[in-house]
C-alpha cells in the first residue's frame, strides 16, 4: 500500500498505543494528586485533585465573622479558584509533553 515501504504501520500503532498508555497513567496520577490553594493569607485553604475535584476545605476560625459571611464566601471561592489554577498548571506539566507527542495541537477538553 505504501510504495518503497515508507511507513511501518505496526510500529506506528505500537507508538500510538504507548502514548495512549502514558496518557492514561498521567491522567490517573493527576486524579490522585492533591493540590492546595489558599486565600486571605491562609485563612481559607482548599485542596483539589489534579483533575480539579474539591477534596477538602479548611477555614480558620479567625475568618468567621457572623456579621460578614459575604467575605468568608469570597475567601472560599478564591481559595478554590487558586487550587484549581494550581491543578491546571499541574495538568499542563504532566500532560503537556504527551500532547506535544500527539501533534502539538493539545488535547480536546484540556486547557493547553
Amino acid at each position: 500500500m505504501f510504495p518503497g515501504g515508507g511507513v511501518d504501520m505496526q510500529q506506528l500503532l505500537q507508538q500510538a498505543q504507548k502514548m495512549q498508555q502514558d496518557l492514561a497513567a498521567a491522567q490517573q496520577e493527576l486524579a490522585e494528586t492533591p493540590v492546595e490553594g489558599s486565600a486571605g493569607g491562609g485563612l481559607v485553604k482548599a485542596t483539589v485533585t489534579g483533575a480539579g475535584e474539591l477534596k477538602s476545605l479548611e477555614i480558620d476560625p479567625r475568618a468567621v465573622d457572623p456579621e460578614d459571611t459575604e467575605t468568608l464566601a469570597d475567601l472560599v471561592v478564591a481559595a478554590v479558584r487558586d487550587a484549581n489554577n494550581a491543578a491546571q498548571e499541574l495538568a499542563k506539566t504532566k500532560l503537556g509533553p504527551l500532547a506535544q507527542g500527539l501533534g502539538g495541537g493539545g488535547l480536546p477538553g484540556l486547557p493547553f
